[in-house]
């Protein structure tokens, strides 16, 4: 099968050749892997492992053309990003930032008036010219964030969540604003890189490890109708399938996600208390993508726990509708350990699923 036949294939409740693997390698693991290995520098661990999965994205932000560095002041850099944030950032330690001002004010009114086009070519042509490559090595799917992970970047992550108790009409409004300008951004993904046949995921990350940053009550009245108008739409519009992507414990708000039209979920964090086959035996029809554990186990874990971990992820498999993989393969999980993961699912991954 090809990369596409096999996950579509999976996705639609049927058995494939074998249980797909998801990407999820970091640049610094790469390297570390290339290293130990003794490979060449463009050595590849997606073909090494076979990857089978490749999630494109555009820049989806509404203020693309707005953002610029604004000033330099000692070791701090000031900028304004694609989401209307004022940013300040250690120019020697830039992956971190302090958030200093937002796109919508107090009111819920945005400060910067209307959204950039979604049409603008700029969002796009970093991935126009590799579409067709992508697509003959992977089953390409779409991309965008979700309504409440993107509307706290306009809003404040802090101030949204206050704003979702204290004012859900104000809250669900931002809420909805965001998601008309995502689905738009998917639509136009899915139509110019010809992805209808696979689909989109949805990036919303919602929750720690301990449960949803919201209440039930307040995903059911505040994003729940956001949710289902994106997946509504792009459903309508021919997109095969709609995967969430939710780091974290979502288990109080699942029900609520698959009602508004959700057919899978990753990346299933087994930290975070989200054993796939408790899933599945509760969820029959949902696809799981993930399951692994890479903050104990991958980790930390004899070869024989590695073993058996991987052994119980593909046991929810058995009858399809499971992708293997975790939230991401860091330089703190060591080649030899995920090498023990890739012989496990060599060995136990395939069908009929002994």
């Amino acid at each position: 099968m090809t990369p596409q036949e096999r996950v579509m294939t999976m996705l639609d409740g049927r058995l494939p050749d074998r249980v797909p693997l998801l990407h999820g390698f970091w640049g610094e693991w790469v390297e570390m892997w290339r290293r130990e290995k003794g490979l060449p520098p463009d050595a590849d661990p997606d073909a090494y492992y076979g990857v089978d999965t490749y999630i494109a994205a555009g820049d989806e932000t509404p203020y693309v053309t707005r953002a610029r560095e604004l000033k330099r002041e000692g070791d701090f850099v000031y900028s304004l990003d694609g989401w209307g944030q004022t940013r300040r950032t250690r120019a020697s330690v830039s992956y971190f930032y302090e958030q200093l001002a937002f796109a919508y004010d107090e009111a819920g009114k945005l400060v910067y008036g209307d959204f950039d086009p979604v049409d603008l070519p700029r969002r796009y042509e970093w991935l126009d010219g590799q579409m067709e490559a992508l697509k003959r090595r992977y089953c390409v799917f779409a991309k965008t964030g979700g309504p409440f992970i993107r509307t706290y970047f306009m809003r404040g992550e802090v101030p949204f969540l206050m704003d979702m108790a204290a004012d859900p009409a104000k809250a669900r409004e931002m809420a909805m604003r965001t998601a008309h300008h995502l689905t738009a951004i998917g639509l136009e993904e899915l139509r110019r890189w010809d992805l209808y046949d696979t689909g989109i995921w949805i990036y919303d990350d919602m929750a720690a490890a301990k449960g949803p940053m919201f209440s039930p009550q307040a995903a059911a009245d505040i994003l729940a109708p956001a949710w289902s108008y994106m997946v509504s739409a792009y459903k309508a519009a021919g997109a095969r399938k709609v995967i969430l992507h939710s780091d974290g414990n979502i288990l109080p708000v699942l029900d609520i996600l698959l009602d508004c039209g959700f057919d899978g979920i990753n990346p299933v964090e087994y930290r975070a208390g989200l054993d796939v086959v408790q899933l599945r035996e509760k969820y029959p029809k949902l696809a799981l993508l993930g399951g692994l554990d890479n903050v104990h186990i991958l980790r930390h874990g004899t070869p024989d726990e590695i073993r058996a971990h991987t052994r119980h992820v593909l046991s929810a498999g058995k009858d399809g509708l499971l992708a293997l993989g975790t939230h991401s393969i860091g330089p703190d999980i060591s080649v030899s350990n995920w090498e023990i993961v890739m012989e496990t699912w060599r060995e136990c991954g395939g069908y009929p699923m002994a």
